[in-house]
């Protein structure tokens, strides 16, 4: 996203912020923390709470949101506007499903940085894809299973994972790491990629907060988060 442009769906959203005040004192008004607020401002990836503690306190509900969102000039544009894009006119087949890939916390990569075992063969559920993942077939979908980036996503909540999508400093990145050849499971993080180099990668947990890095020769993949499935 080039520097300076707001989300989609933070454009959006404002449309239904309340007359007579500024965004900050909406986001105080429905309860909605400094950090959360900043951080959809800049990555658009609210949470389905946050998203309907904003609209009720604009008198309004997540139905009417996506209605609107569904119904946007954007759309008519033919231009994507989050993981819930829906083209007027399209006659195609349904969707295929994404799947929903078992996951599970898998102690830690050091001290404090909290790792997740991804079962890449067992699907536990199949989802309603997004139409922005209609061109993805690897892409999938797991459930956050831990609090290391909380408060951008709640354990328990599934987000939509795309090896396809290019990755840019400061996107959400699900990165697989080595595992033993008999490993059940890949050992991956869900953090915030900070800096690439050579020598490896740098990322970003938020709880505790802290920086990191990644050797490169520990790294197997690194694919995008496309955001939070609602």
């Amino acid at each position: 996203m080039p520097e300076g442009e707001k989300p989609q769906i933070y454009v959006d959203l404002m449309r239904f912020k309340p007359d007579g005040i500024t965004p900050n004192a909406w986001a105080t008004k429905a309860g909605v923390s400094r950090t959360v607020w900043a951080d959809m401002r800049r990555h658009g990836n609210p949470s389905r709470r946050t998203l309907e503690k904003l609209l009720t306190a604009a008198g309004s509900s997540l139905a009417e949101f996506e209605a609107l969102r569904i119904g946007a000039p954007a759309l008519a544009e033919g231009r994507a506007t989050g993981l819930h894009d829906v083209r007027p006119g399209w006659g195609g087949p349904q969707l295929p499903p994404l799947p929903l890939l078992a996951t599970a916390i898998a102690g830690e990569w050091g001290e404090g940085i909290e790792l997740t075992e991804l079962a890449e063969g067992k699907i536990v559920d199949r989802l309603p894809r997004p139409p922005s993942l209609a061109n993805d077939p690897d892409a999938y979908a797991i459930t956050i299973v831990g609090d290391s980036m909380w408060p951008r996503f709640r354990p328990g909540r599934r987000v939509a994972i795309s090896p396809k999508a290019p990755v840019a400093i400061g996107d959400d990145v699900l990165v697989k790491l080595k595992s033993g050849t008999n490993a059940p499971a890949v050992r991956v993080m869900v953090k915030e990629l900070v800096r690439k180099s050579g020598s490896g990668i740098e990322l970003r947990q938020f709880k505790p907060d802290s920086a990191f890095h990644v050797p490169a020769d520990e790294v197997v993949a690194i694919e995008k988060v496309m955001g939070e499935l609602i």
